[in-house]
């Protein structure tokens, strides 16, 4: 059984949804980026998103493209990156997935990527810039290394690029909760639970939701609605970023708001 499976098995039982921090490895530097991941594990945190910086991350807004460029000051490679997910993998059983742009898994090497995510202890991968049309390497890298391939699915996915993502997509869905790049939004977009009832008639994979989410009232209505999960990247990544003089309150005000998005996922 995957750590996927066995997780959101877990949360069913007990009447939960899951709630997953994404973080971008690196950032604001190796060191800290892996407190606040141990801090959001503590936290409550069911699994983990994290991100390889990128120079060009297109589905990427302000934020993250902000967290992008701190991490690459800072030093993050991709080697860099596969060891931080073996230190986490070593203090924590949780799934981690990874968010990748595809030229990073090309300049490696397909195959080879794949193998060394499955050794560091990663769960999936999702590559944001590869439409499923043309996902048939990466696919078939993951399965071969034992690897979840994670896909997104937008509110615009016809009934045909929808029926393909379905036959690749292993572990979960990743529901774009709006049209647009990541960033915090004050709203969720209604086509969102539209797009989860739509989904959720086709699929038993578990639908966790993501961009734009970064309230706790945006979970509750999402879980609520049908997603077993919500995702929030860039209100947690703001959080980083006003911290960076003040790294102790970083880790806290991290943790906290953790656990505070964590809440809404509770009966």
């Amino acid at each position: 059984m995957s750590r996927y499976t066995a997780c959101f098995e877990k949360l069913r039982a007990r009447g939960e949804k899951a709630f997953i921090p994404f973080f971008v490895i690196g950032d604001p530097d190796y060191e800290q980026s892996l407190e606040v991941v141990r801090a959001a594990l503590k936290a409550g945190a069911d699994m983990l998103e994290l991100g390889i910086a990128y120079s060009d991350p297109i589905a990427d807004g302000p934020s993250i493209q902000a967290a992008d460029v701190r991490a690459l000051q800072a030093g993050s490679t991709v080697a860099a990156c596969l060891r931080f997910i073996r230190e986490v993998r070593s203090f924590s059983d949780v799934p981690i997935g990874l968010l990748v742009y595809y030229n990073l898994v090309l300049q490696r090497g397909i195959d080879r990527f794949c193998r060394e995510a499955a050794a560091a202890g990663l769960d999936g991968i999702l590559a944001a810039d590869v439409p499923v049309e043309e996902a048939g390497p990466l696919v078939r890298g993951c399965l071969a290394a034992g690897v979840d391939p994670i896909f997104m699915v937008t509110p615009t996915v016809t009934e045909g690029r929808l029926e393909g993502i379905l036959k690749h997509a292993r572990g979960f869905l990743y529901m774009v909760a709006l049209l647009g790049v990541t960033g915090a939004r004050g709203d969720l977009h209604p086509d969102v639970l539209r797009l989860l009832r739509r989904v959720r008639n086709r699929t038993d994979l578990p639908l966790c939701a993501g961009f734009g989410i970064s309230r706790p009232e945006h979970v509750r209505t999402l879980t609520r609605g049908g997603a077993d999960g919500a995702i929030v990247g860039s209100a947690i990544v703001d959080i980083v970023a006003r911290n960076l003089a003040n790294r102790k309150k970083m880790v806290r005000d991290v943790a906290a708001y953790v656990q505070e998005m964590k809440a809404e996922t509770r009966p």
